[in-house]
């Protein structure tokens, strides 16, 4: 594997991380006082997953 495509990989797997983390914040804030947080974080839940199947799909074509 070529480097570039080995570091793009592992900020793949971090940013599914990442995303998986917030996704479970989020959650804890559901149907509470403090729904704005979920609406936010849900939204940038949604921006990174977007951002995370972009990627897969370049590294796809990388390899």
């Amino acid at each position: 594997m070529h480097e570039h495509e080995s570091q793009l990989s592992s900020a793949a797997t971090t940013l599914s991380e990442l995303t998986q983390r917030l996704a479970a914040i989020a959650n804890e804030y559901r149907d509470s006082d403090r729904e704005d947080i979920t609406i936010d974080l849900d939204e940038i839940e949604r921006s990174l997953r977007s951002a995370g199947r972009r990627l897969n799909r370049l590294l796809r074509r990388m390899a």
